[in-house]
């Protein structure tokens, strides 16, 4: 378990050796899209079998903060089950947007993106 503190944003990653999930809180921008980048990297390289990035606790959810979770899917979605946990205005709504629910899976909550692994 590790986290990463700033101004009410944090990280915490996981990884049970099969299924990585990095949860996110607080305001996902341009400032801290890099600090997901570089979770999303330091779980990839333990490579699970699926990476889960969990969003259910954004309050923002920035332009840039969605090309990294574009980037990871296009990077590592062929070797990698990857999913994200957004429900709401906050989150799903700019990715629905965005298009990106076409891109990779989307769940309303960690225990549905868990269970779709199965």
């Amino acid at each position: 378990m590790s986290a990463d503190t700033n101004a009410g944003f944090s990280i915490q990653s996981s990884n049970d050796g099969r299924v990585a999930v990095v949860a996110v809180s607080g305001e996902l921008d341009i400032t801290t899209a890099p600090a997901l980048a570089t979770a999303i990297q330091g779980q990839i390289e333990s490579t699970p079998s699926a990476l889960i990035i969990d969003l259910s606790a954004v309050s923002f959810l920035a332009s840039a903060a969605m090309t990294v979770l574009a980037t990871t899917q296009q990077d590592h979605g062929d070797t990698v089950a990857f999913s994200v946990v957004a429900d709401g205005p906050t989150t799903s709504r700019p990715i629905k947007l965005m298009g990106l629910d076409q891109e990779f899976a989307l769940h309303a909550d960690l225990a549905s993106a868990r269970a779709a692994l199965d």
